[in-house]
Formats: C-alpha cells, structure tokens, sequence
C-alpha cells in the first residue's frame, strides 16, 4: 500500500499561472467533461470557466476540491491520506514569522515581505475545522501542519500548536538566517556560499528541529539542493547525512521520501537523494511518503518509483498517523 501524507490544498500567490494551473487541474480530475461536451468547444470552454468561478468562490476548503485530491489517490492506489498546509498561510501566526524572516529594507527583505502579504492570506481555525470534519466521512484521511523551525523559536511555536489537535506536525527548514532559499526569487543568494558550510548550517538546524520535540515527520531531509546547490561531490556530506539520522532515531521522528523536488524544480530528484535515503536505511529510520502535491492532478506522483526505492532499500513498511501515533503500513499489506 501507499501513503500519500503531505499534500496541500492551496499555496498561492495568486498570479495568472496559479489560475492557469487551477483550470488545468480542475480539468484533468474531472476528464468525463471533456468527453462529454467535445474538446474544444465553445460549451467545453463555458462549462469549465463554471468550474474554475465555483473554485474560486469556495476557496480550497471544501468537500468538493478536498475529494479532487483523495479521489485522484485513491485511483492511484493510495491508502492513506495526510492533508496539511504552510503554517505561514496562516494570519493567527503572521507574527512567528515577522519574528523570524529577513522582512528588512534589502532586496531580498522587499520580496519576502511581498510574498508574505500574498500568501499568509487563510485562517488556521478554518483550516482545522474544515479538515476534522472532512475526517468524520473519510477514514484514511489525517490533519497535518507543515511547521518552519526557527532556532530560538520553539517556544512560540509550541504554543501555536497546542491550540489545536494535530494527528501529526511535519517539521520543515526553509529558511536560513531568515532567508527563504527555495523561493527562486532569492536563489541569488546561494551565489559565492561554500556549498559544505552552507549544509553543515542547514543540518545543525534540522538537528535541532528533531530534538525540539514538536515534530513526528521532518520533511524534505536535503531540500536545500532545490537550485542544484551542493558540493560537486554529494560524499562530502555524509558525515551530516549519518548526524542527522542518527539524531532522528535518538529523538524518535521519522522522515519522508518527498516527490515534489523531482517533477516540481530544478533539481529533479526526491528528497533524500539515492545517497542519504541509504544512510536512512542503514540507521533504519522510519519513513513515509508524500508527493507534496499542491494540486490535485499531482498527488501520489512519483510515489511508485518511491515505494520501490523503499523496498530496494529493505523497508517492509511505511508509517501514518492518527492521533499522535504512528500507524505501520506494510507496503505490500494492510495497517496494523
């Protein structure tokens, strides 16, 4: 079985490409349309431009798009579901992040501050509400919160957690020093780093993301190679790749093989690589799946060519969540 457990319902910002890209997948899980009304046609046209209007209006928290994602995985032969958003989509916790990111007078401070105001735009409540009750009718669906660690930040983000009940939180790094380095309107930033450093920074982070206590997944273990930014020999990080699992089975989170780097950016390979996924392995550290879709045409991609470098790997099951608590999930099997 697979387990799809970090998808998105909505990122933004809300540019012409995120309509375009919202048209494209409200016509590619829902393809009977097409077949009945004619390709290319003036009615095919209207009927779509109903859909994306009707989308729009409700916004991402409904039924309707909701079962776009598990209905698509389903197809797909995903058995387990984990919805969770950005914790910086979220007003209540604009000001952990203002704490936190480079919002100065500088360039890249202009842009992230821009960004900010474009997609810090939803409610958490509305999020966890939606989605508790969205669980009461499906059974193989989980609530998650995807969560920046910033060092000397776990207080005030311990307690914006405890104001809801997460089945799991994801922890994450996408920020160095405030820098939010996957953003491609920033990569310019990575010019004249000293790659090994650069990741010795990165891992200390993620180090301390695990021994915080206030994750079960740490997501996207080596996501700072999104640009292709890494030493031109990947052994010269294995020493941080062996730190950091060993440090995960000390503190007892786990870790994701995550798709969305290999069909979404320029590097075009999951997260971990071939190399760390085999330092995870021979540390034995948990690990589920997730394609990180943000659109419901691209949930469960990649996840097959994923499960099998799992099983290469000697993995005979994979974890959800529910609760808390992990759930075992045999890969070729049913939970227990």
């Amino acid at each position: 079985m697979k387990v799809d457990m970090h998808f998105h319902l909505e990122e933004g910002p809300y540019s012409l490409r995120w309509l375009s890209r919202t048209l494209q997948a409200l016509a590619s899980t829902e393809p009977e349309r097409e077949a009945s009304l004619g390709h290319h046609t003036l009615q095919y046209g209207e009927e779509m431009a109903k859909l994306l209007s009707r989308r729009i209006q409700q916004g991402c928290y409904s039924e309707e798009w909701l079962d776009r994602y598990l209905n698509t995985g389903r197809k797909r032969g995903i058995g387990q579901f984990g919805v969770v958003d950005h914790l910086y989509r979220f007003r209540e916790c604009r000001p952990y992040y203002e704490r936190h990111m480079l919002l100065d007078d500088t360039p890249v401070g202009r842009m992230q501050q821009a960004w900010l105001d474009q997609v810090c735009v939803a409610s958490l409540s509305d999020f966890v509400r939606f989605v508790t009750e969205a669980k009461a009718s499906r059974p193989d669906l989980a609530l998650g919160i995807e969560a920046d660690f910033f060092p000397g930040g776990e207080q005030e983000l311990r307690e914006i957690l405890a104001g809801s009940e997460w089945d799991y939180v994801i922890g994450s790094v996408h920020f160095l020093d405030g820098w939010g380095f996957d953003n491609p309107e920033t990569k310019s930033k990575f010019e004249g780093r000293a790659p090994v450093q650069t990741y010795k920074h990165y891992y200390e982070l993620l180090r301390q993301a695990c021994v915080s206590g206030l994750f079960h997944i740490i997501a996207h273990p080596d996501n700072l190679k999104v640009f292709g930014f890494r030493p031109v020999d990947e052994k010269e990080l294995l020493p941080y790749y062996r730190m950091l699992a060993k440090e995960m089975v000390q503190s007892g989170v786990i870790t994701e093989i995550n798709t969305g780097l290999a069909y979404r950016y320029p590097i075009g390979e999951s997260c971990p690589s071939p190399l760390f996924l085999s330092v995870l392995a021979e540390y034995k550290v948990p690990l589920t799946l997730s394609s990180d879709a943000h659109f419901p045409d691209d949930i469960g991609m990649l996840l097959d060519q994923a499960k099998a470098d799992v099983e290469r790997m000697g993995y005979k099951e994979l974890v959800a969540f529910r609760d808390g608590k992990r759930l075992l999930v045999p890969i070729n099997g049913v939970i227990y």
